[in-house]
């Protein structure tokens, strides 16, 4: 079964609802920065409008709440990158983050910043949010969002490597992002928490696949 076959037909409308919101607001925001006349930018503001409007009704929040991201989001084209990483010590932990947002248990990972790799994204990453220093080793994979039950209103590659923690290096208390996670354990392969992201648990076996020494990288067909 895959994540999208036990959906409700009402979670699957607003998810291609905001899959068509999110194809518009990256055709506004390519538009905007190619346009050269005050036309051509009113009309792609036009189809920003829409976009906004439709991710409004995708996720039930008002129109006015999604405003702010006119100068980020709405800005910015294409699918957005997500590094992730996971961390796995020498007994067979890894390391999760109960974020804030949703309560639910996920890799420590987010957005990349503009002039850092995917790797320097991942590291940044785990430490903010854990206070945990690591280094890649190698690449798990990457995933698309829409195919693994991410619960996001845009379009992601979730770029996820397999990091160890550096056991040389004092964890940071509290990690400088705690704002952003309600708590971080290590668990067992065979003792994760019951609570995990939808997005998150089917590549948690992928990461330990690749610990065990099967190094081929996961990409979705």
């Amino acid at each position: 079964m895959t994540a999208r076959d036990d959906e409700k037909p009402e979670a699957m409308f607003a998810q291609q609802l905001a899959l068509y919101a999110d194809i518009l607001r990256d055709c506004s925001a390519g538009g905007l920065q190619r346009a050269s006349n005050i036309y051509e930018r009113d009309t792609y503001r036009k189809i920003q409008d829409v976009a906004l409007e439709l991710f409004a009704l995708a996720t039930g929040e008002p129109p006015a709440a999604l405003e702010p991201l006119r100068a980020t989001v709405f800005a910015r084209p294409a699918p957005f990158p997500v590094a992730e990483g996971a961390v796995i010590d020498d007994d067979g932990k890894i390391l999760l983050i109960r974020r804030a947002d949703n309560g639910l248990w996920a890799f420590p990972g987010g957005g990349l910043d503009v002039g850092e790799s995917p790797a320097q994204g991942t590291v940044r990453e785990v430490l903010e949010e854990t206070g945990v220093s690591c280094e890649p080793v190698v690449l798990v994979g990457i995933n698309d969002s829409r195919l693994y039950g991410t619960r996001s209103r845009h379009h992601l590659y979730h770029i996820l490597f397999l990091c160890r923690p550096l056991a040389h290096i004092d964890v940071i208390t509290p990690p400088s992002h705690v704002q952003e996670v309600l708590d971080c354990s290590w668990f067992a392969e065979h003792d994760l928490p019951s609570n995990i992201d939808p997005g998150h648990r089917p590549r948690i076996p992928e990461a330990f696949r690749v610990w065990r020494g099967d190094l081929r990288a996961f990409f979705d067909r």
